[in-house]
This record gives C-alpha cells, structure tokens and sequence, in this order.
C-alpha cells in the first residue's frame, strides 16, 4: 500500500523515512575505562546533558567516595549497555549510543576531602569586563558530563545518575545542549554553532598534541564550562561577508580568510589589494590564535549548542591541563578585543579538576578520583 509520499511497505507506526532494520547505534559503545575518562578526546556526540551538583550538608569524604563508587559502578554499566544494579528498566540499555560519562570535581570537594592535593589553577576564571554572570550557572561541588548520539539514551542516563545519588548531592542547575545528530554529517567533521559557522577547528587531534595540551601526567586535566548566551537577532541582520569578517573564517567551510581548506594555518599578515590585512587583527580568529611566543595558550574545545527561546548560544566547555596558562590568557585577550563580543556573552563560568580515568583492578583507580579521595 502506498502512502502519500510514494513510499510503500511502511510498517504501521513508523514514520516513511525511517529504515526500522539498521540501527547503526544500537551496539555503538565507547570504552569506560582507559587512562583518561571518556567524553574528552570521544568525538562530539549529538547530545549532552551537563549537571552541576551541590553536596548536601553533612556529607564529608567518606560520602563523596561513596557516591564516586556507586556512580562509577553504575556508569561502567550503562556505557557497555549493560543494565546498572538497581535498574528494572534493562531495555533502556539495547541502543547504547556511545553513551559517555565524564565527572569532575570542584574547589569544594578538594577543600573538604583532600585540600593538600587542590591544584593550584581550581579557582574561578577572573572577571571579564565583557561577562554577565549569573549565579544559576555558576560553580558546582561536582559536574557529571553525559554524551550520547541518542536524546533518550542521554535523557534516561541522567534520571538514574540523579536517582542513585539522592542520599549526596542537590541538583545545583542542568545545562542541556545538542550538536548534529549521528549521520547528519561525515565523520571527522567539525560541527556549526547557531551562527552557522564551523566551531571547534584548532583542537589537538593527536595523542601527542592530547599529552602536550589536555592531560596531566596521571591522566587528569581541568574543565572550564562557559555559558556563552548569542544575540541571534542582532547576527542574523549582518550579511554574510560581515560575518566572516567578524570570525575571520569563511562561512561554507571555515576555511581562514587568507585562503586554503578549514586546516590551512592562517596568514595573518596577507595583505589585500587595499593595503589592508586579509583577516581583520580584531577578528575571533585571530584574537583567540596562540600568539608566536606563547604556544601553550592551546586546549580542547567540545562546545554544544543550546537554544531555549528566546535565549540561544553555546555551552562553552574547555578542557586542559592548566586554564590559568592556556584558557584564561586566550579570554583575556578575547575580553580586551574580539568582534565577536558585540554578539556574545559569558553568562555562566565554572571550573572542575577532571579526575583520571579508571581501572576496575587498579589499586587507586578503581572508582572515579579514587587517587584523590582515598
């Protein structure tokens, strides 16, 4: 029987443009355990659920292992689309969708569990002349990131980590964000934020460029989260050579100003036929590039998008070892000058240390920040 598109043998239920019989996700896995967590260097899933915890009065060190115990027991679990203990939903599990689980701690958590072992740079970014912070996105005891390529999976991950730490932690506020769904574009392909440009070009790629900027030597790193709200309105009236004026990058395939593919490095003294730089000194582009004599200002972006009418923008999140050397600089920088600024602003900021990843038969890994709070 044909529909009204044309299609037939469309089973009852399911919509014409689906294949019921390919479900490409539904073994797709990424690996819980390794030398670093997941969610770092995995590639950008099409959904994130953000969660900042508060630890509830009276906890001390021997719940916050508790809850790190149960959480990686339980996370273990669901990566490999297994069913957590406690679970009577096992069917949840059967499309796992590169289901990830990245967790980080805050000053609090050093302060009341291990304040000798605080690193140095776990404090809040200094103000920015540019910023409105608002307290509801601001510093948590504990982050728990959550990546999936499947809302539901992503969305049902979260419900039993909340649930099964109810005894230990407040919700202190859920960012929730979304990159393009698994397929929408090759592998390999650096996504666009709402301002449809390509957002996430200068990363480290190698497990050289990962142990030069991102983790420490025991496998750590830190984690920044900037809420950075977008003034679609006010960007949607530039046309299109204004934009790229204002990023420094083509808009089709981010490619920089001075020429070559979304990879070339920039020329960033090419000079047009008017005498005048190719790509503006003022632009995002080269505001935020690590200057000639501070190569270290590099770190790994994995931004998502979110859109909560009328509020849009990205939930900035950074990840490397050291933000006071390589993060802070580059928005300091970005503060002073940035086209980009008169469209964007920092509404929410916060910083975790991210812990290492873990080894179910390790002496002190075997639970998430086992190092730390043992």
């Amino acid at each position: 029987m044909a529909t009204a598109c044309g299609d037939t043998d469309a089973p009852v239920g399911v919509p014409s443009n689906s294949e019921p019989n390919d479900q490409p996700l539904k073994k797709s896995t990424v690996a819980f355990d390794g030398p670093h967590q997941a969610g770092i260097s995995t590639p950008t899933q099409a959904s994130l659920n953000m969660i900042g915890f508060n630890l509830r009065e009276g906890v001390e060190a021997k719940g916050i292992r508790n809850l790190m115990r149960l959480w990686t027991e339980d996370a273990r679990e669901m990566a490999a689309g297994r069913n957590p203990l406690g679970s009577l939903e096992p069917e949840m599990l059967e499309w796992p969708a590169n289901l990830t689980f990245t967790v980080g701690f805050g000053e609090r958590v050093f302060d009341i569990a291990a304040p000798e072992k605080k690193p140095s740079w776990l404090h809040p970014i200094p103000d920015m002349q540019h910023d409105q912070l608002r307290e509801e996105w601001g510093q948590t005891d504990l982050v728990l990131q959550i990546c999936a390529d499947d809302p539901v999976m992503c969305a049902w991950a979260m419900r039993h980590m909340v649930r099964a730490s109810v005894d230990y932690v407040d919700i202190g506020w859920v960012q929730q964000g979304f990159a393009n769904a698994y397929g929408a574009i090759p592998k390999g392909q650096t996504p666009r934020n709402l301002f449809g440009q390509i957002d996430g070009t200068v990363n480290p790629y190698s497990e050289e460029e990962y142990a030069e900027q991102v983790f420490a030597d025991d496998g750590s790193t830190s984690m920044v989260i900037r809420r950075i709200e977008m003034d679609l309105d006010d960007w949607e009236k530039l046309d299109r050579v204004s934009r790229e004026e204002s990023v420094g990058r083509t808009l089709d395939d981010g490619a920089p100003l001075s020429g070559g593919d979304e990879f070339t490095p920039a020329d960033f003294e090419k000079i047009d036929d008017f005498g005048l730089r190719v790509i503006d000194p003022n632009s995002h582009m080269a505001r935020a590039a690590a200057p000639a004599d501070h190569p270290e200002q590099k770190f790994k972006r994995r931004p998502y998008n979110y859109y909560l009418p009328p509020e849009a923008g990205l939930i900035f999140v950074a990840f490397q070892k050291d933000p006071d050397i390589q993060f802070t600089p580059v928005q300091q920088r970005l503060d002073e000058i940035d086209r980009l600024n008169e469209w964007t602003t920092a509404i929410g900021s916060a910083v975790y240390w991210i812990a290492p990843g873990t080894d179910p038969e390790s002496a002190d890994r075997a639970y998430w920040g086992q190092s730390v709070l043992s």
